[in-house]
């Protein structure tokens, strides 16, 4: 198929695009108009204006929908949560009409969203697709988040909405910014250490998306992790095994508060979700990483 995917240049849509091509499908990339470069398969959009090229988006097979502002990249100024919360939904609302206009549309459209969907803390209980959301900033973004693809199941749009935990790979995400201070022997446990981290492997999350172009059966909220989360403690003690280096300071958070600022730092450092893929199992998904040691030992060679 040509599956147009959104937020390509980010650190899992530039994984994502490779395995499309190796999986025998043509990528095409949503770009900002005059930001196209010579060559690229691409469609022109602006996710906050809310345009982009209807008469483009004929003939295009599946969507993968991963654009967003970065939730834990800048300070939570009352700007940055409206940038983040719009790049959301305004991206989202503007694809959806699209392509609901078409004559012939998509068969797929696989949405981003976020384990934040399940709240700050919702304690020790496993949380499936059917677990409430929860109601903090994070969670409230992601409800407006997926009620903005809604519609699409509508309009004969197989949709599926993709609940992703934290993701590790090299180069980018989490891992990629933890991996210089534990290297050193500065990494240590978060607050407490007891919440609870829903992880993924960046190579299972890839062939998860494959696997939700490809699955019919497969339809609404899918939580993308791993199924063994694990405590903020066990993760550091973890990654501090398998780089060789001690993890027994706890990183310090008023430092962190001080750039962040202090909702940004509870909302998403210190936040706790006990996340299981029970949807994407039930459909015959195998987990290449199922196990956090074995999963960081693989990604890091």
């Amino acid at each position: 198929m040509d599956v147009l995917v959104t937020g390509s240049s980010g650190f899992i849509g530039a994984a994502l695009l490779p395995a499309l091509t190796a999986a025998g499908h043509r990528p095409v990339r949503a770009l900002r108009q005059g930001s196209i470069p010579s060559g690229v398969d691409a469609i022109a959009w602006d996710p906050m204006a809310g345009t982009i090229d209807r008469a483009a988006l004929e003939g295009i097979g599946a969507v993968v929908h991963l654009a967003g502002a970065g939730i834990g990249d800048k300070r939570w100024t009352h700007a940055r949560k409206q940038l983040v919360l719009e790049s959301r939904t305004r991206g989202t609302g503007a694809l959806v009409d699209a392509i609901r206009s078409l004559e012939r549309r998509p068969s797929v459209m696989v949405s981003s969203s976020a384990v934040g969907y399940y709240g700050q803390d919702a304690g020790d209980a496993e949380l499936d697709e059917h677990a409430p959301a929860g109601t903090d900033f994070l969670a409230d973004i992601c409800r407006q988040w997926e009620a903005a693809a809604t519609p699409l199941a509508d309009a004969g749009v197989r949709l599926v909405i993709s609940r992703t935990g934290v993701v590790l790979g090299c180069g980018g995400g989490m891992l990629g910014r933890l991996l210089l201070p534990f290297k050193a022997g500065l990494g240590g446990r978060i607050g407490s250490g007891k919440q609870w981290l829903s992880w993924i492997a960046l190579d299972d999350h890839i062939a998860a998306l494959l696997h939700a172009l490809g699955s019919e059966s497969l339809s609404g909220p899918v939580n993308l992790t791993a199924p063994a989360p694990v405590r903020n403690e066990e993760f550091v003690k973890t990654l501090g095994k398998v780089v060789h280096r001690p993890a027994a300071i706890p990183t310090p958070l008023l430092p962190l508060k001080a750039v962040y600022g202090s909702e940004l730092v509870e909302g998403v450092l210190l936040a706790s979700q006990r996340v299981v893929p029970r949807a994407l199992e039930a459909d015959g998904f195998t987990f290449q990483h199922r196990e956090l040691e074995p999963a960081l030992r693989a990604i890091l060679g």
